[in-house]
């Protein structure tokens, strides 16, 4: 850890809980639940879910409330509490280089540091069609993902596993070693070793099928959630998906298949612009499509 920053003592009993969506809930009740006193919960602000919603609490605040335990949006009221150390979860932004360097913090990150630093590292490691990944508990940096690592576990990613799947388990996981490594003391981290890679947040074009690209690589992309195309210039979301052998034109569909580079996707769950999920089988019946209707266009 940077030699200007305070290190986590190594059996802190009060901690500043950061964390932000529901795949921070975990780790908040782990935490809870095996007796470590949390006098505050940093949280991102409310915010609207649509333009018309009113401003909702992240799932973290709402546990946290229910918990009673106070919640700030403000990163600088972690030095306001009498803490041994913060504990970073998912939360949402950088914390502030002044709290930094007067309240020693971890972070349990979901990857196999030093692979996938970043703000999504569980799509990135589906897209890249990784087929393990993991998480960490290591100490918190000035810099990206970049501290040494307490302790880690790792779990096979399975071949049709979706984002939420893989983070559902990977924050129970969490929520297990973080409590671990805390409760067996916070000594002797591990530089993180090997090529590091970044997982940039996930864009809406990100989640643009190109039927260019093989069946395998289309069907990553469903898994990770949001996935869209087009047909005859109508929205269409596609939720679910197969991999099937064979050949077709890139984006034409025949029946329930689309052809792309390399093998065949089905259809198998959609969503047509203004309408809710569907069968694709009921979609493609209902939509009148003519032969070898092309998608992507």
């Amino acid at each position: 850890m940077t030699n200007s920053l305070p290190r986590p003592p190594e059996h802190p009993r009060s901690l500043v809980y950061f964390g932000s969506p529901e795949t921070a809930v975990p780790a908040l009740l782990g935490l809870v639940d095996a007796g470590f006193e949390i006098p505050l919960v940093i949280s991102m602000p409310d915010r609207r879910r649509s333009r018309r919603a009113a401003p909702t609490a992240t799932p973290v605040k709402e546990v946290a409330t229910q918990l009673g335990i106070p919640v700030s949006d403000d990163v600088a009221d972690a030095l306001s509490v009498d803490a041994d150390c913060g504990v970073v979860v998912a939360y949402g932004q950088l914390i502030d280089k002044t709290v930094l360097a007067q309240l020693p913090m971890i972070n349990l990150h979901f990857s196999l540091l030093p692979r996938w630093r970043g703000a999504a590292p569980v799509e990135r490691a589906i897209l890249a069609g990784d087929r393990a990944t993991g998480v960490c508990v290591m100490g918190l940096e000035p810099e990206l993902d970049t501290g040494p690592v307490y302790r880690r576990r790792e779990t096979e990613i399975g071949e049709q596993t979706t984002a939420q799947e893989l983070s559902e388990e990977l924050a129970k996981l969490g929520a297990e070693e973080l409590v671990a490594a805390i409760r067996e003391g916070l000594k002797d981290p591990v530089p993180q070793i090997g090529t590091a890679t970044t997982a940039n947040k996930i864009h809406r074009s990100d989640l643009n099928l190109d039927w260019k690209l093989s069946a395998v690589e289309l069907d990553r992309v469903v898994r990770v959630g949001g996935a869209w195309t087009t047909n005859e210039s109508s929205l269409l979301k596609i939720h679910q998906t197969r991999v099937v052998s064979g050949e077709g034109e890139p984006g034409v569909l025949d029946h329930d298949l689309v052809g792309t580079s390399n093998d065949l996707l089905q259809l198998l769950v959609v969503q047509p612009e203004g309408k809710s999920r569907m069968d694709a089988s009921a979609w493609i019946n209902g939509a009148h499509l003519g032969i070898k209707a092309r998608l992507g266009t």
